[in-house]
C-alpha cells in the first residue's frame, strides 16, 4: 500500500467525484506508524490503518486481540448496577415474576433473549414483551405495562429503551410496578422514576462505557445478578451449575454490530469473542438463520449486520415484532426453523416495501431539496413506518448529507433519520424537542427517532436544518469519502485481505479500510440481480479486478460506470473475498469514482 499524498488531505486531487464527494485520505502520523511496525509483527499497511483509526503502539495488542479479560470493566462501575442486580436477585428469591420489555429492533430482540437465557439457566422464567410498532412505537407505554401488571408480573426490565419515558414510568411506580431501566440511548439531565436506571449515557455515570449497545449493557447486569446469586448461594440451594455466561456472547455480537455503536474497546472483545461463539452453532435460532440466510463457517460482521440482523429485523418492521426475540431464545430446533423462515418471508416483504418507499423518497428529495440544504427530509402518507430508517440510510448515501424520512399518519407522523461524520442528529433532534417542535425524540449521533405533529413538519424541518448549519459553524456542507490509501490493481489480492483481516471486526469506529484503485479502465460493466452493477477493471501496469456496486444502476455512479468504457478512472471501494462456484478470489466492492486527471 502507498502512502498517500498530501494536498489539505485531498486525496488524487478529487474535490467531486461522481457522486458528488471529495476524497481525503486518513492523516496519519509516520512516528506511529513506525512505532507499529518496528518489532516486524505488524506490518506498513496494517500499521497505517491502525494509526488512521488513532490506535496506539501501547494499545495495539487489545485491538488486535481484545478480549473480555482485558477489556471488561466490573458491572459496578456503571451507576445503578449494584442496585438493578439486588432488586432482580431480591425478585428471584421471592418468586416474583419478571418480564422483560424489549424494543423491536435487532438491540432490543438480542438483549431480550439474553435476559431470558439467562434467567431460565438459573431457573427462573421471566417473559418477553416486545411492543408492535405501529399501534403501540417505540419505548414502554402505560397501557402494556399495567396489562402486563394484570397478568401477575411484578418487575420489569426494559431493554434498549426506557431513557426518556418519564410519564409512564411514574405511572408503573404509582401502580405498585417494579421497573429496572436497561439502556443505552442519551439521557437527559432528569431520569425518570425507577426501581434502577443502568445506563452507561446518564450524565452522572463515570464508567466510561457510553459505546455500548444495549445488550452489552444487559450482559453487564447478566454479569452482575450472577454474582449476586453466586455469593448468596443460589447455585447451591438450587442444585444447578452456575452458568458460563460466555455462551450467550453470540447474542451479544449480533445486536452491538447491529445497533451500529462504535467497534472499539468492550465492543470489539464482545464481537471478535461472539463471532467465535456463533460458529459454534450452540443458539438454535441463529444456526437456523444462518441456515436460511446462507451464512457458511468462515462468519464475520458483515454477515452480522447484512444478512443475519435484517432478518432478525424484520419482524419487527413488517411482520410480528416478537418473532426475532422468540427465534434468539429457543432451544427448539423445529420451533427455531419455522421462526426463520417466517422471518426470512418478512425480509422479502421488506425489501419490497422498502424499493417502493425509496423510490418515491428519491424523487421527492431530488425534486424539492435545495442542493445547498444541509439536511433533507422527506415525508409521504403510505410509507410503512417499519423500513423508514433503511430508506433514510439508502438516501443518505445517495445524497450525501443527513436525511430525516417521516411517514404521515393521521395528522401525527413518525420519523427516522441517519446521519454523516460530523454531524450530530440526535443533539439536532433533542434540541428540536426542547423546542417544541416534536411529540417525542432521540438518537445517536448517526440515527434518530422522532414523533412530530403534521401540521409542524415544516416548522420542524427549518430548524433541523438551521441546527445542522450552527453545527457546521456557518461553513458549507461538503460530502466527504475517507480513504486509507492508493492501490493499484495488481496489488488486490488474497494475501492482502488476510493481512487486512487482523484489524477485523469491522464496524462503526473502524470502518473497514478503503483505497482508490488507480488510474484503472472499466470494462464488462453489466446490471445484475436487483440494480447492482458489476463490471471489471484493468491496470495500466497489470491486474485485473472484479468489482460491484450493489444498488446503483439508476445512481449517478452506476450509470457512470455502465457508460466508462475506455476512460481511465480511479475507483473507491473496500477489497473482500469473493466465493464464487467454489472459487476463492477478491472482489472490490465499489463506494464511488472520479476520473483520473
Amino acid at each position: 500500500m502507498a502512502p498517500a499524498p498530501l494536498e489539505n488531505n485531498l486525496f488524487l486531487g478529487v474535490d467531486r467525484s461522481v457522486l458528488g464527494r471529495r476524497w481525503e485520505v486518513r492523516p496519519v502520523d509516520e512516528v506511529e506508524v513506525a512505532a507499529l511496525v518496528d518489532d516486524g509483527r505488524i506490518s506498513d499497511a496494517v500499521g497505517r490503518v491502525l494509526v488512521a483509526r488513532g490506535v496506539k503502539a501501547f494499545d495495539a495488542d487489545n485491538f488486535l486481540h481484545p478480549t473480555l479479560k482485558a477489556l471488561m470493566p466490573d458491572p459496578s462501575t456503571l451507576m445503578d448496577m449494584d442496585r438493578a442486580a439486588a432488586r432482580l436477585a431480591e425478585a428471584m428469591r421471592s418468586g416474583e415474576k419478571i418480564t422483560v420489555f424489549g424494543d423491536y429492533d435487532v438491540d432490543g430482540a438480542t438483549s431480550s433473549a439474553l435476559l431470558k437465557r439467562f434467567f431460565r439457566s438459573v431457573g427462573v422464567e421471566a417473559g418477553v414483551y416486545i411492543p408492535d410498532r405501529r399501534a403501540e412505537g417505540y419505548g414502554p407505554n402505560a397501557p402494556a405495562l399495567l396489562a402486563l401488571q394484570a397478568e401477575g408480573t411484578q418487575v420489569i426490565i426494559t431493554v434498549d429503551c426506557g431513557i426518556v419515558a418519564f410519564e409512564t414510568l411514574k405511572v408503573a411506580q404509582d401502580a405498585g410496578l417494579d421497573v429496572v431501566v436497561v439502556d443505552h440511548h442519551k439521557a437527559e439531565a432528569q431520569i425518570p422514576v425507577a426501581a434502577a436506571i443502568v445506563n452507561p449515557n446518564r450524565l452522572d455515570d463515570t464508567s466510561g462505557q457510553g459505546h455500548l449497545a444495549a445488550v452489552g449493557v444487559a450482559f453487564l447486569l447478566v454479569v452482575a445478578v450472577n454474582r449476586v446469586l453466586r455469593k448468596s448461594g443460589w447455585f447451591v440451594e438450587k442444585g444447578i451449575a452456575e452458568p458460563d455466561l460466555r455462551q450467550w456472547l453470540d447474542l451479544v455480537a449480533l445486536g452491538t454490530v447491529c445497533d451500529v455503536v462504535p467497534l472499539r474497546g468492550l465492543n470489539r472483545a464482545y464481537v471478535a469473542q461472539g463471532l467465535q461463539v456463533l460458529k459454534g452453532g450452540g443458539n438454535a435460532g441463529l444456526k437456523a438463520l444462518s441456515r436460511i440466510a446462507q451464512v457458511d463457517s468462515h462468519v464475520t460482521a458483515f454477515h452480522l449486520g447484512y444478512l443475519l440482523g435484517p432478518r432478525v429485523n424484520a419482524g419487527g418492521r413488517v411482520g410480528q415484532a416478537d418473532i426475532g426475540a422468540r427465534l434468539l431464545s429457543t432451544d427448539d430446533a423445529d420451533e427455531a426453523a419455522a421462526l426463520a423462515i417466517r422471518l426470512d418471508e418478512f425480509n422479502v416483504s421488506r425489501k419490497e416495501i422498502e424499493a417502493a418507499v425509496f423510490r418515491d423518497a428519491l424523487e421527492q428529495a431530488e425534486t424539492n431539496s435545495n442542493p445547498d440544504d444541509p439536511l433533507i427530509v422527506v415525508a409521504g402518507k403510505d410509507w410503512h413506518p417499519g423500513v423508514i430508517g433503511i430508506v433514510a440510510g439508502r438516501l443518505k448515501e445517495r445524497c450525501g448529507v443527513p436525511v430525516c424520512v417521516v411517514a404521515l399518519d393521521g395528522g401525527m407522523a413518525k420519523g427516522s433519520g441517519r446521519s454523516v461524520a460530523g454531524v450530530d442528529l440526535g443533539r439536532a433532534i433533542a434540541s428540536a424537542r426542547d423546542a417544541g417542535h416534536l411529540f417525542s425524540g432521540g438518537g445517536h449521533a448517526m440515527a434518530a427517532g422522532f414523533t412530530v405533529e403534521e401540521q409542524r413538519l415544516h416548522a420542524f424541518t427549518i430548524f433541523m436544518q438551521d441546527e445542522v448549519k450552527r453545527q457546521l459553524q456557518g461553513e458549507p456542507f461538503v460530502a466527504q469519502l475517507n480513504l486509507d490509501g492508493a492501490l493499484a490493481a495488481s496489488a488486490i489480492s488474497l494475501d492482502l485481505i488476510t493481512e487486512l483481516d487482523c484489524v477485523a471486526p469491522f464496524g462503526a469506529g473502524n470502518d473497514e479500510p478503503r483505497f482508490a484503485v488507480v488510474d484503472v479502465k472499466v470494462g464488462k460493466a453489466t446490471v445484475v440481480g436487483s440494480g447492482h452493477v458489476r463490471c471489471f477493471l484493468s491496470g495500466r501496469g497489470g491486474g485485473h479486478v472484479k468489482a460491484i456496486a450493489f444498488n446503483s444502476a439508476d445512481s449517478d455512479l452506476g450509470r457512470t460506470l455502465l457508460t466508462a468504457a475506455g476512460r481511465r478512472m480511479h475507483i473507491a471501494g473496500t477489497v473482500r473475498v469473493d466465493n464464487w462456484q467454489g472459487r476463492r478470489g477478491v472482489q472490490l466492492i465499489i463506494d464511488d469514482a472520479a476520473f483520473a486527471q
